[in-house]
């Protein structure tokens, strides 16, 4: 609770900032007072309508593109309770949650290696089979840059998410499945009909939560693979957020900003909510 307070409700003091002219060094009571203008500034022009927008359908797309394939820990899951082996699947769990502890500035350097021009191992890999004449500039190019950010995130994070679904399958009741190999159930009808629609309802839980939380998608990733190439396409909400903030000192924007993301995340979560209990009969909270 204390943890909570410190991190998520302390700085709820900061929305101050929307509504004064932020002035580095000065109390914010010596701050003018500016009522709603830096929240009209997010309309005020096209072009920062078209900025909005933007960061909003690349905030959203990466998104949707993640909750497409949040089946993924489920199903690696279930293929690592199915390896017999109690040893090679502590192996394997091992080696696929390692990743998510690594930095993703960490993650960058091991891409950098992979796909730079001059020295990446995959341009050189690729002139010498000869399906290439010039290297590719993979990582200043915005062709399919969502799906690039998708595809590292799930390599992070698969065997972390796949922890939660591990726990669930064990505590499903052994004597379903020794009552369906009496009835000559074999191991995949044993997973069809009873691991996958026992973890069906956290499976769905953790779906409508993230879909609640899908404009909450983090700067860190983003932050370390944005350029100047394929800055209109990979800057997504909170990059947004710190380039306006930081970078460009503006402060008072930058909040309103959180402001608004902050409005949608909540509208978002309670409209899951509702859905959920309409659906299922349950709410998440």
């Amino acid at each position: 609770m204390v943890f909570t307070f410190i991190f998520a409700y302390l700085p709820l003091w900061g929305w101050l900032y929307a509504f004064v002219d932020y002035r580095a060094g000065r109390s914010i009571f010596e701050m003018d007072y500016v009522g709603f203008k830096w929240f009209s500034m997010l309309v005020y022009s096209e072009q920062q309508i078209y900025e909005i927008l933007r960061v909003l359908k690349n905030t959203l797309g990466i998104s949707f593109l993640s909750l497409l394939f949040s089946f993924l820990p489920m199903a690696f899951a279930i293929l690592l309770y199915e390896i017999r082996s109690i040893r090679m699947r502590k192996i394997v769990q091992t080696l696929t949650t390692i990743p998510h502890f690594i930095s993703w500035v960490l993650v960058y350097s091991v891409v950098f290696s992979l796909l730079a021009v001059d020295s990446g191992v995959v341009n050189n890999l690729l002139i010498d089979l000869g399906l290439i004449q010039k290297p590719i500039n993979f990582l200043a190019s915005s062709d399919h840059i969502w799906l690039k950010m998708v595809g590292l995130e799930i390599w992070k994070g698969l065997g972390w998410g796949a922890i939660l679904y591990l726990a669930a399958i064990n505590g499903i009741s052994q004597d379903l499945y020794e009552a369906a190999r009496i009835d000559g159930a074999g191991r995949f009808r044993c997973v069809w009909h009873i691991t996958i629609p026992g973890l069906l309802p956290t499976f769905f839980v953790l779906l409508l939560l993230a879909v609640a939380n899908m404009i909450n998608t983090g700067m860190d990733q983003f932050f370390v693979f944005s350029n100047a190439m394929n800055k209109s396409s990979i800057e997504v909400l909170d990059l947004y957020t710190y380039n306006i903030g930081l970078l460009k000192g503006n402060f008072s924007l930058a909040t309103v900003i959180s402001i608004l993301k902050t409005i949608v995340s909540l509208t978002l979560l309670f409209s899951v909510n509702r859905l959920s209990k309409t659906l299922r009969g349950e709410s998440i909270f």
